[in-house]
């Protein structure tokens, strides 16, 4: 009994994201249909439909080329994140002298830094990465930084009384502590790494997602348009879950308590 309860508990939380994505479509398409709202302003999800069939080659070396951008950026920033979270938190000259530098990148908007980029970086890949990087670089720092000043107490003093050395009480207690919070921001730069591919491609590019939009745009090719956000919002979802799944396993010991409540 207990094994057919969640094997329907399963097959129910699966079922629940494509019966939301139909229901959005069905609006979607009412909408579209009954309004007098023009094709090139609100095509119908067929008209999309036919221009992601037609489009299939250009969309799909498009995908892989922001994906490529978004993937490096993200485990780019994931570790400059992460090692200017560890050099803030454990030494106070770095945070002194870095932490007005976290705060100047988070306060000019990456809008405005997007041209600046494609003109140092070239309008290549370099300068999609380096958005996607801005972008990601304050969730991950923030989220492991406080995971590692708010370590239990507890747990450092058992350390200290075992006679651990600083690096050993960093690598066996604070780092495994910070792991949940690390994970936390991680998920979230996840969420918004392919905002920074998007935007750089935006400004400047000659191939990816972006770059398929602006094109599209320029020729109200709005169905063109419609496809690419469909995918790009495909890839991001599938990026997120594959990250929380992989998170899900290495942090099986700080499992979610939500279902419990």
């Amino acid at each position: 009994m207990t094994a057919d309860r969640s094997s329907r508990a399963r097959l129910s939380a699966t079922a629940r994201p494509f019966i939301t994505v139909a229901g959005l479509i069905a609006v979607w398409w009412f909408g579209a249909r009954v309004s007098d709202v023009p094709a090139y302003l609100l095509p119908g999800p067929g008209s999309v439909a036919v221009a992601l069939w037609q489009q299939r080659t250009l969309l799909f070396w498009s995908t892989v080329t922001t994906l490529s951008e978004t993937v490096l950026g993200l485990l780019i920033g994931t570790v400059l994140g992460s090692v200017f979270a560890l050099g803030v938190v454990f030494s106070p000259v770095m945070q002194r002298w870095l932490m007005p530098l976290l705060l100047l990148s988070q306060a000019i908007p990456v809008f405005a830094l997007a041209p600046l980029l494609v003109l140092w970086f070239g309008f290549g890949i370099a300068s999609k990465v380096v958005m996607s990087v801005l972008v990601i670089f304050f969730p991950i720092t923030a989220a492991f930084s406080d995971g590692l000043r708010r370590t239990e107490l507890g747990w450092l003093d058992l350390a200290r009384t075992m006679d651990a050395s600083p690096l050993s009480i960093l690598r066996h207690v604070r780092l495994p502590a910070a792991l949940p919070a690390f994970g936390s921001g991680l998920r979230v730069a996840t969420a918004i790494a392919p905002i920074g591919a998007v935007v750089g491609e935006w400004v400047g590019a000659s191939a990816g997602l972006g770059y398929v939009m602006l094109n599209a745009n320029a020729r109200i090719q709005t169905d063109v348009m419609f496809a690419a956000l469909f995918v790009l919002a495909v890839m991001a979802i599938l990026l997120w879950v594959l990250v929380d799944r992989v998170l899900k396993r290495v942090l099986y010991w700080a499992p979610d308590t939500t279902a419990h409540l």
